[in-house]
């Protein structure tokens, strides 16, 4: 039996330190993002540690990624029920704050010249005939800031631009150019698919490819981000409301692209202009949303109170409790991936896990 018994130890010994080992080949360092400790980025250490053992062990069991990134460094990277670096999340509407992000490149490449431009410029009449005239209303700020004035409420599905009348379509673009106002656009904040899908319509239109191929080359690329969905029809129109599939850590990238005011490495992807802009409060929201105080540029806006100290930051918000943080006082990006699609808890879970992180800075 001693012999057997000896065997048995030493095959769960090397099998163990292969676990080990492989886990690592996992999780190789990142160009331009090394791993830092908590203790030397100003964390405690046993506040952490006991978070991560939370999520661990209190079900349900639909959370899948954290990663902490706070001055160009990894601090925490870790996953959960089977997910890992590779997986990709569908990070529901924070697509939409991405989405804000392209249009900024867009500027940037000269597609669009500034933000004031009237949706109807962009699409030439005799290619679209259908293309209502309330369209010379609305700009691309009014998209922007949720605040179109077109007919369409993610809240009321009886609404013609309501993504239930178009989203199975092969080509919504069409249909999407025809949607009429209802009130003047710039003076009244009403959450839409529509909104981020008219941007996309024109990066497609001026660009002559989808939103996801002009992703792929102008920001997930440089950013090394390789690996990702985005659904794009028939038509090739890309979903630019949501629809992206991402893993935490290309995630995370995005947040550390604001960080660094739209710069990667030695590359300016983003007008830093730009970058700045997404910080803007155009719309109170304090009084109906219990996680963000502001909304514009496709962006939330907060400022709450974790362990005695005030932090301002603006985050990306999906279904499901998907949240990409950014704290320029603190330089940190926090990105939470988790599948509580639906469920009430999502987002409160979400900023409870942010709340903790940012209560153990010492």
């Amino acid at each position: 039996m001693k012999p057997l018994i000896l065997i048995l130890s030493l095959c769960l010994f090397s099998c163990s330190n292969g676990q080990t080992q492989a886990q690592d080949r996992l999780r190789q360092p990142i160009p331009g993002l090394p791993f830092a400790s908590l203790e030397d980025s100003g964390f405690d250490k046993d506040s952490i540690e006991n978070l991560l053992r939370n999520i661990n062990d209190t079900p349900p069991s639909d959370f899948r990624g954290l990663v902490v990134i706070k001055n160009n460094r990894i601090v925490i990277e870790e996953y959960f029920n089977t997910f890992w670096r590779n997986s990709i999340h569908d990070i529901r509407s924070a697509g939409k704050s991405v989405t804000s992000m392209l249009l900024g490149i867009a500027l940037k490449d000269g597609l669009v010249q500034n933000l004031e431009q009237d949706v109807y410029s962009f699409f030439p009449e005799n290619k679209y005939p259908s293309l209502n005239e309330d369209y010379r209303q609305v700009k691309l700020k009014h998209l922007l800031d949720m605040s179109s004035g077109l007919d369409a409420d993610t809240d009321r599905p009886q609404t013609t631009g309501h993504a239930v009348n178009w989203i199975a379509k092969d080509n919504w673009k069409d249909y999407l150019l025809n949607v009429p106002l209802t009130s003047t656009p710039g003076k009244k904040w009403v959450y839409a698919d529509i909104n981020p899908l008219l941007i996309a319509a024109v990066i497609e239109e001026t660009s002559g490819m989808s939103l996801k191929d002009y992703a792929r080359k102008k920001l997930f690329g440089p950013l090394g981000i390789e690996q990702f969905y985005w659904y794009t029809n028939a038509a090739n129109q890309t979903g630019a409301a949501g629809n992206l599939y991402i893993s935490t850590l290309d995630f995370a990238k995005l947040g550390v692209l604001v960080l660094n005011e739209g710069r990667w490495k030695d590359t300016q992807i983003i007008d830093p202009d730009y970058i700045k802009s997404l910080s803007n409060e155009t719309f109170d929201l304090s009084d109906n949303n219990p996680y963000a105080d502001a909304y514009g540029m496709l962006w939330y806006k907060s400022r709450r109170t974790f362990g005695g100290k005030k932090v301002a930051y603006l985050f990306a918000s999906g279904n499901g409790g998907n949240h990409l943080i950014v704290i320029p006082k603190e330089e940190m990006v926090i990105a939470l991936t988790s599948s509580a699609y639906g469920q009430r808890y999502a987002h409160r879970r979400s900023y409870n896990i942010m709340g903790k992180i940012l209560a153990s800075l010492k």
